[in-house]
């Protein structure tokens, strides 16, 4: 089995999901990144509005709509903390 990220997405009401993934995808004020397991440990700045894809193993994909907050890489996994979000319509998720 291939390493995963332990995954965690909270906005300012609830935690949204956690669990873990292949990869997280996400638009930063500096462009967009994805993480990988092993990624070294980094701090950003959303953009806005901007959308959230996490990739699971099997090719399943989620995709959230968030409005502000940082997403943080450490050695124990991405943590993205929103001011608000909430899941993508399919149509939405690219």
């Amino acid at each position: 089995m291939a390493k995963q990220l332990n995954v965690e997405l909270v906005s300012v009401e609830e935690k949204l999901w956690t669990g873990e993934a292949e990869m997280v995808v996400a638009r930063t004020t500096e462009g967009e990144i994805g993480v990988l397991p092993g990624h070294a440990p980094l701090l950003g700045l959303l953009a806005e509005p901007s959308q959230v894809r996490i990739k699971r193993s099997g090719g399943e994909q989620l995709a959230y709509e968030v409005t502000g907050g940082f997403l943080s890489v450490t050695g124990e996994g991405v943590t993205v903390l929103a001011e608000s979000a909430s899941p993508a319509s399919p149509a939405q998720s690219r």
